[in-house]
C-alpha cells in the first residue's frame, strides 16, 4: 500500500494531524515536547473505502545526545526507506527554525517526495511568520491547522494527486486483537519486537519508554492475521506525575475494553505485586481472556526448586483468575515464546466458542439433579438456559427467583460448573439470571 511517513520536530503537531487525517484519536496529542517515540500507523480514507497507509514518527531533535533522541531517528529513518511520500510538518506559531532547516536539508538528501506542512495557521500573525517557510524550496507547500481543522482537505487532494494510480482497498482486518499489558520495564516493547521478529519498538531500561498505544499488524505465513497493541507501563495512580503518562495509562486501560486477549507479563524477579493484581482485575471485571506471561525465567535457570517456589507463589496471587493459562518466558532471548501464538489460538477458540443450547440445558439439568439451592427458604428453580453472546461466552439462564436475591455462591458455583462442563477452562464466561415472567 502507498505509504505516508509524517515527519518533523517535536511539538509541531504531528500527532494532531494524524488523528485528523485518518479521522480517529489514536495517537497522543499533548503539548509537551517527545510525547510520540515509535511509529504509529493508520489508514486515510481518500475515495470510498480506499486510501494510503499514514505513518506518525516522534519529533527529531537533531541535538539530542540522549537514548530517546538517537532511538527516534533510527525509527524516523528506517519509515522514510518504505515511504512514498513524506509530509514534512513545521510550526507556523514558532515560525522557522534552525532545527526545520535541518530537517529540510535531510529529506533533501533521501530523494523522498516531500510536501511540506505549515502547520497551526490560525491567525493573521501565524500567516506573516508562515511565508518565511517558502524559503525551504519545496515545490508543494500547504498552510493548514489540523486543530480546527483548516484546509485540511486542500492536503488531501495534493496527497489524492500522488497516490491517485497505488490508491488500495482499505483492509476490514478480521483478526485476533491482543494487548501486551504490565508495569513499566517488564518487558513489553522487547516481547512485541521479538514477536515480530525484527526491532519494531524502542526498548530501552528506563520505565516509560512506551507513551502510545502502539497497533502491529502481523500476518503469519499461514494466513492468520494479528493486532498486536504494545501499551504504555501501567503504575499507580498516586505515582504517576506527568500530564502525558496519565493520558497513556488511560489508554492503556481503554484499550483493555476493546480487544480480545491480553498477554499480561510480570517478571519472575517480582511475581505478581499488588499493581499487577489490580490490573489483573480490570481484565476480569471487563472478563478479557487473559494469558499470563512470566518474563525473565532464565533468571531460574538451575534454580528448579526456587523457581517452582516462585510459580506456586504466582499461582496463588492470581487465583481469582484461575482459568488464565500461565506461560514462563524470555522474551530477551525468545525462550518459549514460539509457544505464545499456539496458545493464543486455542484461547480464542474457547473466547469465541458456541456451544449448542441442548448441551447448555443438558448441564443445567444435572445440576438440577445433584444440587439443591435454596434462598430464603424459597427453592431456586432452574427453567432453562441458553447461550446469547461470545467474547466473553455469555449465557442466560431464567428462574424463579430474582438475580439480585440469588447468593453469590451459587452463582459462582454455577459459573465454574459451566466453565468446567462445557470446555472453557482457559477463558472467562458470564452468566445472566433473569426471573421468568
Amino acid at each position: 500500500m502507498f505509504k505516508i511517513v509524517i515527519v518533523g520536530r517535536p511539538n509541531v503537531g504531528k500527532s494532531m494531524l494524524f488523528n485528523t487525517l485518518i479521522g480517529e484519536r489514536k495517537a497522543i496529542v499533548e503539548r509537551t515536547p517527545g510525547v510520540t517515540r515509535d511509529m504509529i500507523e493508520g489508514y486515510m480514507e481518500l475515495e470510498d473505502n480506499k486510501g494510503v497507509l499514514l505513518v506518525d514518527t516522534g519529533g527529531i531533535n537533531w541535538g539530542g545526545k540522549d537514548f530517546f533522541n538517537k532511538a527516534v531517528i533510527e525509527v524516523v529513518e528506517k519509515s522514510l526507506a518504505e515511504a512514498n511520500l513524506v509530509l514534512f510538518v513545521v510550526d507556523a506559531k514558532e515560525g522557522l527554525t534552525t532545527e526545520d532547516l535541518t530537517t529540510a536539508e535531510y529529506l533533501r538528501k533521501t530523494g523522498k517526495k516531500v510536501i511540506l506542512v505549515v502547520n497551526k495557521v490560525e491567525g493573521k500573525e501565524d500567516k506573516e511568520r508562515a511565508l518565511d517557510f517558502y524559503s525551504l524550496g519545496f515545490e508543494e507547500i500547504v498552510f493548514l491547522s489540523a486543530k480546527i481543522p483548516k484546509n485540511i482537505t486542500q492536503l488531501k487532494e495534493i496527497i489524492k494527486k500522488y497516490a491517485q494510480n497505488h490508491l488500495e482497498k482499505i483492509p476490514e482486518i478480521e483478526t485476533i486483537k491482543i494487548a501486551i499489558i504490565g508495569r513499566p520495564n517488564v518487558g513489553k516493547s522487547t516481547l512485541l519486537n521479538k514477536l515480530l521478529g525484527y526491532e519494531r519498538m524502542i526498548v530501552s531500561e528506563i520505565p516509560g519508554t512506551t507513551r502510545d498505544c502502539i497497533d502491529v499488524f502481523l500476518t503469519l505465513p499461514d494466513g492468520r492475521k494479528y493486532l498486536l497493541i504494545d501499551t504504555p507501563g501501567i503504575r499507580r495512580r498516586t505515582k504517576i506525575d506527568k500530564r502525558a503518562e496519565k493520558f497513556s495509562v488511560d489508554k492503556a486501560l481503554d484499550t483493555i475494553k476493546k480487544i480480545d486477549i491480553v498477554l499480561f507479563m510480570i517478571t519472575a524477579e517480582e511475581g505478581v505485586t499488588n499493581q499487577d493484581q489490580r490490573l489483573l482485575r480490570q481484565i476480569q471485571k471487563n472478563y478479557k481472556a487473559c494469558i499470563l506471561l512470566v518474563n525473565k525465567w532464565d533468571l531460574f535457570d538451575n534454580k528448579r526448586e526456587a523457581g517452582n517456589l516462585m510459580l506456586e507463589k504466582i499461582k496463588y496471587g492470581i487465583r481469582f483468575i484461575s482459568w488464565a493459562p500461565l506461560l514462563t518466558i524470555s522474551a530477551k532471548t525468545g525462550r518459549r515464546v514460539n509457544q505464545i501464538f499456539p496458545l493464543i489460538e486455542e484461547v480464542y477458540k474457547q473466547y469465541s466458542a458456541r456451544v449448542k443450547t441442548a448441551l447448555v440445558n443438558k448441564i443445567l439439568e444435572d445440576l438440577k439433579e445433584n444440587f439443591t439451592f435454596n434462598v430464603k427458604g424459597k427453592r431456586v428453580k432452574f427453567y432453562y438456559a441458553t447461550q446469547i453472546g461470545i467474547k466473553p461466552p455469555t449465557f442466560v439462564i431464567f428462574t424463579n427467583i430474582d438475580s439480585e436475591d440469588i447468593s453469590q455462591h451459587i452463582k459462582k458455583f454455577i459459573k465454574n460448573s459451566f466453565q468446567k462442563c462445557l470446555g472453557f477452562d482457559k477463558v472467562p464466561i458470564r452468566i445472566m439470571f433473569r426471573l421468568r415472567d
